[in-house]
């Protein structure tokens, strides 16, 4: 049986970071919600047999006729954390048919720069690979260690030799992230992405080249960025 692929978009966060009192995923950017370029990206990949949006419970601001035209499910089952967004979220696709040996690319909904093409070759690198893997990038900057107690002292620099930046999407099979997850919550540790979760397996994800234009919009300034690439290079 031919494995099949799904997309799980965490968006049950409230971006507390971003300094507004709206949810930064649904900020609007480049005229448009900011992840109605999420889902785009996806929603021109037709490798997924769904793509699937987890909100909060609580969520009173997603309104699903902004993002009309696009092919997504959505369900109110984000928990307190992503890593327990994620986990409701795998329970929830099996409601279409998803099974453990299916993939799932998890996706950061406030990652609008992401791109077909990008999601494409995340797909083509890891889809015959034993473990799975993740779009990320090698560290360019110089990295300073911050004296704690201080908190605006530099302690030491460290070497960025070997040192990538995670992004998403991030690409397991579903029993297997599953098992990962349920492993890190009953060892007491709330992971901040799926490859942590399957690193603490003791599994080795594979990384594949990428791209600047998908980072993290977290903070105020980056909104006028992601404006920016997005208006430029059009939508996703």
């Amino acid at each position: 049986m031919t494995s099949r692929f799904f997309a799980l978009i965490p968006c049950a966060g409230t971006g507390s970071r971003s300094g507004a009192p709206t949810p930064k995923q649904y900020r609007t950017v480049a005229g448009r919600p900011l992840l109605h370029f999420t889902l785009a990206a996806f929603d021109a990949c037709n490798e997924f047999a769904q793509t699937l949006v987890v909100l909060a419970p609580d969520d009173t601001h997603f309104d699903a006729r902004r993002f009309g035209g696009l092919r997504f499910a959505v369900r109110r089952c984000g928990g307190a954390s992503r890593q327990a967004s994620v986990m409701n979220g795998l329970a929830a696709l099996t409601e279409f048919g998803a099974s453990g040996d299916d993939w799932v690319l998890v996706h950061d909904a406030a990652r609008p720069g992401v791109t077909p093409a990008l999601i494409r070759s995340l797909i083509t690198a890891v889809k015959d690979d034993p473990v799975g893997g993740i779009i990320a990038l090698p560290v360019a900057d110089t990295l300073k260690r911050v004296d704690v107690e201080s908190g605006e002292r530099i302690a030491r620099t460290e070497s960025r030799n070997g040192l990538w930046q995670a992004q998403t999407p991030q690409m397991f099979r579903i029993g297997m992230l599953r098992e990962a997850i349920e492993r890190a919550q009953r060892d007491g540790h709330d992971l901040t992405d799926e490859a942590s979760a399957i690193e603490w397996l003791g599994h080795a994800p594979r990384l594949v080249q990428g791209s600047l234009r998908n980072f993290k919009v977290t903070y105020p300034e980056d909104f006028d960025l992601a404006d920016a690439i997005l208006r430029h290079g059009g939508a996703a």
